[in-house]
Formats: structure tokens, C-alpha cells, sequence
């Protein structure tokens, strides 16, 4: 049975129409031909597989890099009332097995699953069984090297070709060149494939580069040139929390998120920012991924990002309701450099790699050979610290080693609690007797965990008081008196990574497997590090133009960006910045509160009568006349 693609639409997701080429691309899908779709940030990709799935008898297969994607969309589908399942890190042979078993018997319209887990033979021999009618390769751009996030796993596939020959696949992403498409089509064996491209052109948005003396200055004032929401991205947790300190104390309402947070607080920070309850949400570049927020009127990146295609991806979340947004770039000279070294002072090198494995196996306590399907948790600062290493580069080398398939990497912050019974059984029993009011606790750990007498063993304490129906509070107070009576280790560690491991441990041989590709990857980073930076220091280009050049489109100027508005003629605030330094001494911060002009402008015509002599400037950093 097939239903039209509109009645669909209309039912699931409450729209009346489809938007660009998505319409085009899902009656090419359901005339069985393949397809590669290159949409926009918030074009929508999900839709063009999710529509003609669900129009169709059958179960769709969609590989997608992330945990947290993966959990984006079966969150989504699930809300809509739409039957759908995932293979994610950590499930036992018996869930593995019970999941494909429903996606052949019971009438699922998705399954999807990390590139990684599709090389398993178990999941290959069932996918077979399954009734498929569409296969989505989502984020398609991590099949190339040249690639954003390239993933060795990614090439492997083109097995669902030889699985299901005759199933449509179609590939989706919003980052892929020339030379990634091309990729893309081999990989996936696409002979005849048909390839659909809406422009990437986002001319709501105003894109700006900002030389900055006072970084802090200009992004409140730009924050409180809009009224709607506002992104700025960061580099690091540490600053996260600097920069909403800073606003806080500015009376922004702001949040912050990043890998250290819990499930819970992302989900709690998250809502505030949705629901407008907060104006600013201040993240790394982790935030944005499968949220949808229409009313952004801001982005700010108050770092320099790693490429453009982060850069475009994460700018283009401003402006998705089509009204008139922002997208500003700090920068200067000294930060470029800094940005610059640190980025190849952290790239992983085979030695560090080897280095580096040997130093978590020996953490996490894995045997030779051993260590392959299971999950473990570390603290990154905890564990750089331990071994004297550079926590940038430790957290490179690991992403590193979840790219070429041998961890499998997650950012969450999770209290991991491990425990064992130190004293005999007979021991405990008398304590039980002894302390009626911990018993129960204590007998639920015992009947959860078999073999905590035996072995130190991980244990939840949310399960545990979920089950005595009691405030995780009293758990906690339990295993602490448990401890210091002398019958338990206790030790409750905050870990900020999870690593599952996809092989088991051979060291050098592990690190060996994928050597020939890591100077490739490391050079493929660097330059697409210095396109970002040609970006930032270019003066001439229009922006927009020149995002769009990289991703192989051509457009006319958007007249929007700081560089065509300098080309429209200004009017010299040099009389204006001349007049107010004749009265006193001003700070380029104090200039701009009083002078008529954007702050830019009135940084560059002060460079100008500083060159030409007209003006200096003292050690305090405020500006004088010459002579006065």
C-alpha cells in the first residue's frame, strides 16, 4: 500500500507543503531511484526519507553517526506516534537480538543504527530478513576524507546495497563539496543516482567578522541589539561558564551547555531556552544538533571555529523562521595565532595514539585482548592530570580513535558508582539486624547485583531508590554508613566521557590497524582550519559569497554582510571622533558609547589617525590628540 506523500506530511508533521526539493527528492526515493540530497541547516533533510518510509509498506534503515542524533529522531518519531527503534552502544546480545527481531515481525517503520554496528554480522544477516523500503545515510559527508568528520565505517556502507539491491538509498547532509560528493557516490556504489542541491544561500541572515579590542563590550551590546534568541558558541566548557558569569552580571538571562552537564540538566537548560525563559544559551559546538528553534535572531562565535562547514552549520541556525538575523565572528590577530597553534600543537600523532591507548587500557584496568564490547567511564581532566597529559590532545586522540572505529566516544556526565562488599555475608546479615532502617536499601543492592561480594561492581543508585521508592538522598546516606562501618568500598566518581570499546585491546596493533590514514586526517583538519581563517581575515569578498564559493555555488552579493555595507559609502566619523577626544581622553569602548557608527568603523578610522599621527594612545588605552 502507498499514500501520497502530502497526506503524510500533513498527518505526522501538521505542514500543508513541502519546502525546496523535498517534494522532488521523495517521489525520487519512491520511484525507487537513489539519491543524494545536499539541503541547507533546517531544510528539513530528516523529512525526505521519513515521508516516502512511512508512505510505504516497509521498514526504513538509517545510519547516523551520534548517540545524540540517534536519539533526536527517535525521540521525535516517537512523539508523532510513529513505531521506531535504534541499536545504541551498550545494549546485551539479548536486546541487540530483540530489537531486529521486532524490526522483522513487528511492524517498525525505522530502525536506525551507528555505521559501527552495521559491520556486525548478526545485524547483517537479520537487516537482510527485514522488509526494507528505503535506506538513509545520514550525515553522508563523514564517507569522504576530505569531509567534515570523516568515519572509516561510513565506506563499509555500501553492504546494504548487497543486502537489499533493489531498496533506494538515499544520502543527506549540509556540508559536503565537490570533491565529498564524488565520494559519496563511489562509496555508495550510486551509479545512477540523482542528486538534488536547494541553494545554501541564507540571505536573512548578516553576516559579520568583528575585530575586537573588548570581545566582552561588543557582544552585549550585540545581544542587546535583538530581541529574540541568542546562540554564542565557544570553544571550551571553562569559557561557557566565563562568558555566562559575565552576562549574568550584565542582567542577561543566560544558560550555558556543554559535555559536562547530565542528561538532566541538558534537558532542563535546554527547555529554558526554548520556552523563552532565558534569552542566551551559551554552548560549544556540541548544542544545536536536531533542535529546531525558529526565533534565533543571533549567533555569535566568540572563538574562532574549526572549519566552515562548523561555521556555516552552526551560523545557520539564526533565522530559521526567515525574519532578518545575525551571525557575528570575534576576532584579532593575537587570537588567530594562538587558535592556529593550539589546534596543531593538539593533533594526535601515531606515537601520541599508541601512547594514549596504552595509558586508558592501563586506566580502565583492560588485559591484553580483552576490553571489546564493553563501557567504561573516565574523567577527562582527572585522567590527563593522572598521566601528565594535555587534556585537548587526549580528547583529539580519543575522537580520533571513535572515527577509525575503535571506541565508540560519548560526552555525558555520569556518577558512576562502584562498590563491593568487603566484609563476609555473616557480617552483613548482623548489620542489617542492627540497622532496620538501611536493611531494605541494602537488600535491594544485594538482590540487584549478583556477585558485589566477589568483585567491584557498578552499581545505580537512581535504580536503587527508584525501587525502595526513596529519595536518592537516602541511598547515598546508606552506602556512605555501609563504608564507614567497615563492610563496603565505596567509591562515587563524576565522569565526564563514556568509552565503549568496539575491539578488543592489542596496543600497538589497534593503533596500527588505521596509522596510514592519521597524517591524512590531521593535514585534511589544518586546512580546513586555514580556510576558516581565510575567511575571517578576508576584507573584499562578500561573505555570503564566499561561504557559498567554498560549497560550490555562486550568488551575487547579499548586501547584508559587514563587507558589502563597507562598500557602501559612510559617512566619515573622523570630525565626530575628533571632536569628542578634543574634550578628553576616550577608550575606544568609550567612543563608541558616544559617536554615531558601527563599532568597526570607528576602529578602523581610529587606526587611520593613529597612522597618520593625528592621534596616540597611552598605556591606559585611551586615545589623545596629538599635542594636547
Amino acid at each position: 500500500m502507498q499514500e501520497q506523500p502530502l497526506v503524510i506530511l500533513k498527518q505526522f508533521w501538521g505542514y500543508s507543503e513541502f519546502r525546496g526539493s523535498q517534494e522532488d527528492i521523495i517521489q525520487n526515493v519512491m520511484a525507487n531511484r537513489d539519491t543524494i540530497a545536499l539541503l541547507p541547516t533546517g531544510g528539513g533533510k530528516s523529512i525526505c526519507y521519513q515521508v516516502p518510509a512511512l508512505a510505504r509498506d516497509g521498514i526504513c534503515i538509517v545510519i547516523s553517526p551520534l548517540v545524540a542524533l540517534i536519539q533526536d529522531q527517535i525521540s521525535g518519531l516517537k512523539d508523532k506516534g510513529i513505531k521506531c527503534t535504534a541499536l545504541l552502544g551498550g545494549m546485551s546480545f539479548e536486546e541487540v537480538d530483540h530489537v531486529l527481531d521486532n524490526c522483522i515481525y513487528g511492524n517498525y517503520k525505522f530502525l536506525y543504527l551507528s555505521p559501527e554496528r552495521l559491520q556486525q554480522e548478526l545485524v547483517q544477516d537479520r537487516i537482510k530478513q527485514m522488509p526494507v523500503n528505503c535506506i538513509a545515510i545520514d550525515e553522508a559527508h563523514c564517507i569522504s576524507v576530505w569531509g567534515q568528520d570523516f568515519r572509516p565505517a561510513y565506506l563499509k556502507c555500501s553492504i546494504l546495497r548487497a543486502l537489499h539491491p533493489t531498496t533506494p538509498i538515499v544520502a543527506l547532509t549540509a556540508t559536503a563539496t565537490e570533491q565529498v560528493i564524488v565520494d559519496i557516490k563511489n562509496a555508495l556504489d550510486l551509479t545512477h543516482v540523482n542528486l538534488y542541491k536547494d541553494s545554501f544561500a541564507r540571505k536573512n541572515i548578516a553576516f559579520s567578522v568583528v575585530q575586537a579590542e573588548d570581545t566582552y563590550f561588543q557582544m552585549v551590546s550585540s545581544i542587546n541589539s535583538v530581541s529574540n534568541s541568542t546562540i554564542v558558541y565557544t570553544r571550551t566548557r571553562k569559557s561557557t561558564l566565563q562568558i555566562q558569569n559575565y552576562l549574568q552580571q550584565k542582567g542577561i538571562t543566560v544558560q550555558s551547555y556543554h559535555g559536562g552537564l547530565t542528561q538532566t540538566e541538558k534537558k532542563e537548560r535546554l527547555n529554558l531556552w526554548l520556552t523563552n525563559k532565558v534569552k542566551v544559551m551559551v554552548a560549544t559546538n556540541a548544542f544545536g544538533m536536531g533542535i529546531d528553534k525558529a526565533d534565533v535572531g543571533l549567533v555569535i562565535h566568540f572563538h574562532l571555529p574549526d572549519s566552515l562547514e562548523n561555521y556555516f552549520q552552526e551560523a545557520g541556525r539564526a533565522g530559521r523562521n526567515g525574519l532578518p538575523a545575525k551571525a557575528i565572528l570575534y576576532i584579532n590577530a593575537e587570537t588567530i595565532a594562538r587558535t592556529q597553534k593550539q589546534f596543531i600543537d593538539q593533533l594526535p600523532t601515531i606515537a601520541f595514539l599508541k601512547l594514549l591507548f596504552r595509558k586508558v587500557c592501563s586506566y580502565l584496568q583492560i588485559a591484553y585482548g580483552e576490553g571489546s564490547g564493553e563501557e567504561f567511564g573516565i574523567n577527562l581532566n582527572e585522567f590527563s592530570l593522572l598521566y601528565k597529559l594535555n587534556p585537548g590532545m587526549v580528547y583529539n586522540g580519543l575522537r580520533m580513535l571513535d572515527q577509525n572505529a575503535i571506541i565508540q566516544l560519548q560526552q555525558q556526565s555520569v556518577q558512576r558508582t562502584i562498590i563491593q562488599f568487603t566484609a563476609n555475608k555473616y557480617k552483613v546479615f548482623d548489620w542489617l539486624e542492627a540497622n532496620p532502617s538501611l536493611a531494605t536499601v541494602t537488600q535491594t543492592i544485594l538482590r540487584t547485583y549478583g556477585g558485589v561480594f566477589e568483585f567491584e561492581t557498578h552499581i545505580n543508585p537512581n535504580l536503587i531508590a527508584k525501587k525502595n521508592n526513596s529519595p536518592l538522598k537516602k541511598i547515598e546516606n546508606c552506602l556512605t554508613r555501609l563504608k564507614m562501618d567497615g563492610l563496603i568500598s565505596y567509591n562515587a566518581k563524576q565522569e565526564d566521557l563514556t568509552l565503549r570499546f568496539l575491539v578488543p585491546r592489542e596496543d600497538d596493533l589497534t593503533i596500527n590497524s588505521f596509522a596510514d590514514k592519521v597524517a591524512k586526517l590531521n593535514e585534511t583538519k589544518i586546512q580546513k582550519l586555514k580556510q576558516m581563517i581565510a575567511y575571517a581575515v578576508n576584507s573584499r569578498v562578500c561573505r555570503q559569497q564566499f561561504l557559498l564559493r567554498y560549497f560550490g555555488e555562486t550568488s551575487e552579493p547579499c548586501g547584508t554582510c559587514d563587507i558589502c555595507l563597507k562598500q557602501v559609502k559612510s559617512k566619515p566619523l573622523k570630525p565626530e571622533i575628533i571632536f569628542h577626544l578634543s574634550k578628553q581622553p576616550l577608550s575606544s569602548r568609550e567612543l563608541s558609547l558616544v559617536v554615531a557608527g558601527n563599532p568597526e568603523q570607528i576602529l578602523g578610522e581610529l587606526r587611520e589617525l593613529l597612522e597618520d599621527g593625528t592621534l596616540t594612545l597611552s598605556t591606559d588605552n585611551r586615545y589623545h590628540i596629538n599635542g594636547k
